[in-house]
């Protein structure tokens, strides 16, 4: 299996902290999962202008690429202004409509107040269930208490990424399983 963790925001340190100890606690748990960290502020990405995702080259299409080739994507966002960032949705609209269908998607949000816990709700859940991903249905929100000397200090954070981790393993497992058997209805 193949399983993205992306850091969907160009600027900031919370974000990346977070999907870094996500892939840390994968990468102990599963080594045999087959891992990349895809952080957007290593890449130099366009604005997305409709093309196809195969149509891009240099880090766009890597990015797409490696997230369209992938059986499982954890999701790490900040919330600013209420909202997810630009970097984000602009990897979403470089990607095709269906992009995601096959592929398990959950969720790690960093924000700087309790009010922003609604906003994947509201905003990241519908964008990626239009794009057809299973979603693991709960999500971690880590807050700016939760982080010291840049590092999660909050043990019960750390215990909810390693809970994510797995329902997304199990969840990518049990999908892979009802599409094989699925295809092997088909004798061809």
């Amino acid at each position: 299996m193949k399983f993205t963790v992306l850091v969907g925001s160009q600027m900031g340190s919370k974000t990346k902290i977070a999907m870094t100890k996500t892939l840390d606690l994968l990468t102990d748990k599963y080594p045999e999962i087959d891992t990349t960290l895809l952080d957007l502020a290593d890449y130099k990405l366009p604005f997305s202008d409709g093309r196809n995702y195969l149509d891009y080259d240099g880090d766009a299409k890597y990015v797409t690429t490696t997230i369209m080739e992938s059986d499982a994507i954890i999701i790490g966002t900040p919330i600013y202004q209420a909202s997810i960032p630009a970097p984000l949705k602009n990897i979403f609209d470089m990607l095709p409509v269906h992009a995601l269908e096959g592929k398990v998607a959950s969720i790690v949000v960093t924000a700087g107040s309790a009010r922003h816990y609604l906003i994947a709700e509201q905003q990241l859940k519908p964008i990626l269930s239009y794009m057809k991903a299973q979603l693991v249905p709960n999500y971690v929100f880590v807050e700016e208490m939760d982080f010291k000397f840049k590092e999660i200090e909050n043990d019960d954070v750390v215990f909810r990424l390693e809970r994510l981790i797995e329902d997304t393993v199990l969840l990518a497992e049990v999908y892979k399983q009802m599409v094989d058997a699925r295809n092997a209805e088909y004798d061809f």
